[in-house]
């Protein structure tokens, strides 16, 4: 029944998808952002342990619910844990109605052809079986885009189309994000070649098939508005990318039915050392402008 739910709600419901998926590499950054030193934890357990902490405090604020958070992206430890005992994707759902997705790819390759692809999987299948077995709705894999080089774009999104469909004959929603780098001078033309790939692969899907997409913020406001009326995609998120979160919820609220997906833009302000009261405002705060932002689009 859940699945019916979750699926209705990850297509339908106003609200945006909380990013709280930083991997091994981002997360000392995050932690610090957070007011965490890297003298408060001396290895890769007591980090990760320090990043669950974070977590669990956003997902059990008070504001951290369905009625304006419709996902949340956890990293592949998160979901492995749990928060008051309850596995994490359990507790997201049942505790706070917010969807659960999982991010799955392993990092980036070596660029080439102005881009980076996602890192092979050998293990996804299994990863996959997990997610499904521990109530995971979607996933969530990146691969970044820092040239509007026309073979590298091409080769970005068919490889994400390739995933996708592995991920979609596991019964899960793969969000497909091939980000554009924000900082790039050719980013305009970047986006055009990524809208015209994207058509290409979307076109080519079965009729039975959908994808969600998750595309940085676009320079042209409604960039990707054939994406998002597009028969095959149930929802498109925006990254942040970068941008400042004022900056941000105002380009995207120029995006007609684009939500956001924010990550650092979701946690700015936070701190460990903050009381729960002077937390919990901040973040309530946060999730309604973008809230707001998401549903002007």
């Amino acid at each position: 029944m859940a699945n019916a739910e979750m699926t209705k709600q990850a297509a339908e419901k106003d609200g945006f998808v909380a990013a709280l998926d930083q991997s091994g590499g981002s997360t000392p950054k995050a932690l610090r952002l957070y007011g965490v030193e890297e003298t408060e934890y001396s290895n890769d357990e007591e980090m990760f342990g320090k990043i669950h902490e974070m977590r669990s405090r956003i997902i059990k604020s008070p504001a951290f619910t369905g009625d304006k958070v419709m996902g949340a992206i956890l990293f592949e430890r998160t979901m492995d844990g749990e928060i008051d005992g309850i596995p994490t994707a359990t507790y997201l759902w049942n505790e706070r109605k917010v969807v659960p997705f999982l991010k799955v790819d392993k990092g980036l390759a070596d660029e080439a052809n102005g881009v980076q692809l996602m890192k092979p999987m050998p293990e996804l299948d299994g990863l996959l079986e997990r997610a499904v077995s521990k109530g995971i709705f979607g996933t969530k894999m990146r691969s970044v885009i820092n040239a509007a080089n026309p073979e590298g774009v091409a080769a970005i999104v068919a490889q994400q189309f390739e995933v996708g469909k592995q991920i979609l004959s596991h019964g899960l929603m793969p969000i497909i994000e091939p980000e554009v780098t924000i900082t790039i001078a050719d980013k305009s033309e970047a986006e055009d070649l990524l809208l015209a790939e994207i058509t290409k692969q979307l076109d080519a899907l079965s009729d039975d098939l959908q994808v969600m997409l998750k595309l940085s913020l676009p320079n042209n406001a409604n960039q990707y508005k054939s994406l998002v009326d597009h028969p095959r995609v149930m929802r498109v998120v925006a990254l942040s990318g970068g941008y400042p979160r004022e900056v941000a919820n105002d380009m995207l609220s120029k995006n007609t039915g684009m939500i956001a997906s924010f990550s650092r833009a979701l946690t700015e302000g936070l701190s460990a050392k903050q009381s729960d009261a002077d937390f919990d405002a901040t973040l309530a705060k946060t999730i309604n402008d973008i809230f707001e932002a998401s549903r002007a689009g």
